[in-house]
């Protein structure tokens, strides 16, 4: 006994800066029998992190939103793993493993199967950063993080009450310090601590509340809620990329529109969103705009909720689309020509976005994609169909495009026409293309222009080269 915890000694960092552990008070240890966790909803990944880092001496455990959902009988999409082991020491146990981080370092452990690749987020306990000095900025929001702790540091740390438990596969024991089993039970979402101090250490705490609210149809405890509309300037101050990530969690969470009317009611979207400012704020004259969002969204949560793939560059497509729309037909009404006119309310949509919440470069790329592809659907003449259908983002195109039909912006009968060219053989496709001429204000009916004839050329002019 002596000698394993002089080797446990010996092991640790001596450049890793650790704290005493505060009295932070003992967890509740909750058996099997009450908490009803079904192992089979355990990643063997994760399992065996933990067991790698028992079998060395280390405290290990799965916490999180994974000990939520297994307590919920949902199976999480990622596992993360606690352990009293600092990063270095993590890394040196495993062969796929990297450091990542700056303002809190963790270790990310990678498996490869026949599937994805897996990856096991494992990060050291972390210690109360109360006296912490240059860690903590004069707003309270947490500059470094690198600071180590005991087990019932690192749960005082954690955000909400429900995310602050922590699962021992090897005792199937989950460790409860905050009361979250019995917040679940209440369907209550509950913040650690101080909520207005929690708030300031961390601003996409706020962000956090509304999205874990909306998965889980918990209600925000009182307290949690109230200083969150004071205190959404705090965001502001947030990374642009740090925000978007949690943005595309919130609208990804299979539950976005109700964590959307979440961030309205919470006063959260104003200026963080500006591409929902007008539809949220709106009344009756912006119905067709709120249906098509609505639709757009309710697709996306079905898909996710099905464990289908969601492109955020589609997602983002479609919340901008009002806002293009009514710059494109503004842009119209002063004379624009129509493709240009187009371009131009994309510049212009963007640009105004971009005064909130920055679109990363490649999801911005869909977009522009998905948007330019609008009025070709229209064309259904000579090789028009066949350009379109080869493009690399027909599909979500044509996906967007008959959310304008379900609308009622597009014709219906386009979006059929062109359902049916999909699935139909060249000769079918052929007689769809003939069928679609005859349609009365179809581009494909209206008669070509006649080129002009050349002047013939002059007796004196080279002949044309061949070819």
């Amino acid at each position: 006994m002596i000698t394993k915890f002089i080797k446990r000694i010996l092991r640790r960092d001596p450049m890793v800066k650790h704290t005493q552990a505060n009295n932070t008070g003992a967890p509740k240890r909750i058996p099997k029998k009450a908490h009803r966790i079904d192992p089979h909803l355990l990643s063997k990944n994760a399992v065996k992190v933990t067991d790698t880092l028992q079998q060395a001496g280390y405290e290990a455990f799965i916490v999180g939103g994974a000990v939520r959902d297994l307590a919920l009988g949902i199976g999480p999409k990622d596992f993360d793993v606690a352990t009293n082991a600092t990063p270095d020491q993590v890394q040196r146990l495993f062969r796929k493993a990297r450091l990542i981080g700056r303002r809190f370092q963790i270790v990310h452990v990678t498996f490869f199967g026949k599937g994805h690749p897996e990856i096991i987020e494992v990060s050291t306990f972390r210690a109360l950063l109360d006296n912490a000095g240059d860690h903590v900025a004069e707003s309270g929001r947490i500059l470094r993080d690198n600071v180590w702790g005991s087990q019932g540091e690192d749960a005082a740390r954690r955000d909400f009450t429900i995310n602050a438990m922590y699962y021992d596969p090897s005792s199937e024991t989950v460790l409860d310090y905050h009361g979250g089993m019995a917040d679940m039970q209440k369907k209550t979402l509950r913040m650690i601590g101080d909520p207005a101090k929690r708030y300031r250490e961390d601003p996409v705490r706020m962000l956090r509340a509304i999205r874990f609210a909306a998965k889980t149809g918990f209600t925000l405890d009182a307290a949690t809620r109230a200083p969150i509309a004071k205190l959404s300037n705090l965001l502001q101050d947030v990374p642009s990329a740090r925000l978007f990530d949690e943005i595309l969690k919130l609208l990804m969470s299979g539950y976005s529109w109700a964590a959307i009317q979440g961030l309205k009611d919470a006063g959260l979207h104003h200026g963080l969103l500006p591409l929902l400012d007008h539809i949220l704020d709106s009344g009756e004259g912006s119905k067709g705009a709120n249906d098509f969002v609505k639709l757009a969204l309710a697709n996306t949560d079905q898909r996710i909720q099905s464990g289908k793939s969601v492109s955020a560059g589609f997602l983002f497509a479609t919340l901008l689309w009002p806002d293009l729309l009514k710059n494109w037909k503004a842009n119209i009404a002063k004379g624009i020509s129509n493709i240009p006119a187009l371009h131009d309310a994309m510049d212009d949509t963007i640009a105004t976005q971009s005064s909130g919440m920055t679109i990363q470069r490649r999801f911005e790329s869909d977009m522009r994609e998905i948007w330019s592809m609008q009025p070709r659907f229209e064309k259904r003449a000579g090789r028009y169909p066949y350009r379109l259908i080869e493009s690399p983002r027909f599909r979500a195109g044509y996906d967007f495009m008959l959310l304008r039909c379900a609308t009622g912006e597009q014709d219906p009968a386009i979006g059929q026409w062109w359902t049916d060219f999909i699935a139909a053989d060249p000769a079918g496709q052929e007689a769809l293309m003939a069928s679609a001429k005859t349609e009365p204000g179809s581009s494909a009916s209206s008669p070509a222009k006649r080129r002009r004839r050349r002047k013939p050329k002059s007796d004196s002019s080279p002949e044309p080269e061949a070819g």
